[in-house]
């Protein structure tokens, strides 16, 4: 990406901070550069959950946040790669519980902070993350002014029956370990039927074509903050998977992204 300048790239630093059980937590900070002022916070929580976290190293979408003047912050939850078996091992079976409190108590901490505006924080996702994005909300209903969902998660019962983890005997072992199948326990850590505690706007986007979080996920989302006549707005893309990736619509996407954040956290 030899035209960007990287002069205008933003610092991201490590941070750290103590979860709401003792357990230390991991992650990574980004501001806005030559900024001023206390900026608006976008929390940014990774995909996966497992096996994956987030590195100190260039992110575009990171980047692109911090240019618009917003901070961001990235939380290596429970459950991510690179900090010991143990800790990969305890985000299994707390979708809807250790890790959201993870992802509220590392916002609450960046809130705490001179840097950041407490009263202007959205809570921006991918796949896992866009589960989070619309759980997180549901967990502490104050504390966020919006929420993306991006190809996220939103009926963990649907987990069960779409996509295409659940077409090979590992994916039915992973499922049953990551989130189970008791329908009372998915359905009280689904997004969709925790609605009656969200507070915010929401912007969901998806691709039609998704394999791994079927779109049946935004369908039944849509229509239920429909019904519930909530303040939301849509992208989906037809010839879109699992995120956004043409360069027309990912351009869309975050021409969208902009404008939502802007209206609801911007100055």
């Amino acid at each position: 990406a030899s035209w960007i300048d990287i002069e205008k790239m933003s610092e991201t630093r490590p941070i750290v901070f103590q979860a709401r059980d003792g357990l230390k937590i991991h992650g990574y900070l980004t501001l806005p550069a030559n900024g001023d002022e206390p900026a608006p916070l976008v929390v940014n929580p990774h995909g996966g959950p497992y096996g994956v976290r987030d590195r100190w190293r260039f992110d575009d979408d990171v980047q692109f946040l911090a240019s618009r003047g917003y901070g961001v912050l990235q939380v290596n939850f429970r459950g991510s790669a690179g900090y010991g078996w143990g800790f990969g091992e305890s985000g299994y079976g707390k979708w809807g519980t250790d890790i959201q409190h993870d992802i509220i108590d590392g916002t609450r901490w960046a809130a705490d902070l001179e840097a950041i505006d407490a009263g202007r924080i959205c809570i921006v996702g991918a796949s896992f993350g866009g589960y989070s994005a619309l759980m997180a909300p549901t967990i502490d209903p104050d504390l966020y002014q919006c929420a993306v969902g991006v190809a996220g998660v939103y009926d963990l019962e649907l987990m069960w029956s779409t996509g295409d983890i659940e077409r090979r005997q590992s994916g039915e072992n992973y499922l049953q370990k990551a989130i189970g199948r008791d329908s009372e326990t998915l359905r009280a850590n689904s997004p969709l039927y925790n609605i009656d505690k969200l507070k915010i706007p929401v912007l969901l986007a998806h691709g039609s074509k998704d394999w791994r979080v079927d779109v049946k996920h935004f369908e039944r989302m849509v229509k239920a903050l429909e019904a519930g006549n909530h303040p939301h707005e849509t992208l989906l893309e037809k010839r879109e998977g699992h995120g956004f990736y043409d360069q027309e619509n990912r351009t869309e996407y975050l021409q969208r992204l902009e404008s939502f954040l802007g209206r609801h956290i911007g100055d």
